[in-house]
């Protein structure tokens, strides 16, 4: 008991946490597969591992939805509308992605279902009005006393953010 404590307020709490999050991880697959395999993707981990497949900007507007392996392989990706026609030109390197990330020829054709990926966006946060010319001039007197200038530059512009961020008094 003393030792489970000593324990957590050394923090070992967060390691005991941090290892049950790698057994939920390790056990994932065996879980997500027969989900996954209904659909056609018993490889679940394309769906986790989309965005290093294919690469950060076909991932944004794109997300595998099945695999057929019927004849020949087809994976059947949802799409922005707005972006059919640029993925319908790259099939040929989304399809080598795909086969070299699996590691065997699986699919041999893309099936494009256009429409909403169903991701949730937060809305874009209006940019922070620029601090008033008084604002400025407290930011650098503050900041007056710093000989490097590069050293000086930075903590102005962070001054800047953080006054912006709480309010402008620097009190969150």
């Amino acid at each position: 008991m003393a030792k489970r404590q000593a324990d957590r307020d050394k923090g070992g709490a967060s390691r005991r946490r941090g290892g049950a999050l790698r057994a939920l991880a390790a056990s994932l697959p065996k879980v997500a597969g027969k989900a996954f395999g209904r659909r056609g993707l018993a490889e679940g981990g394309l769906i986790a591992d989309w965005p290093s497949v294919v690469g950060a900007e076909l991932a944004a507007v794109s997300l595998p939805r099945g695999l057929s392996r019927g004849g020949e392989g087809t994976l059947t990706l949802r799409v922005e509308s707005a972006h059919a026609l640029a993925l319908q030109h790259l099939e040929p390197l989304v399809i080598e992605r795909v086969n070299g990330y699996l590691g065997y020829r699986a699919v041999a054709r893309l099936r494009l279902q256009q429409g909403p990926l169903g991701r949730h966006r937060s809305p874009a946060r209006p940019p922070p009005a620029p601090l008033t010319p008084a604002e400025e001039a407290r930011l650098r007197e503050q900041t007056a006393t710093v000989g490097d200038a590069a050293l000086r530059g930075a903590l102005e512009k962070l001054g800047r953010a953080v006054r912006q961020e709480t309010g402008r008094n620097g009190d969150p």
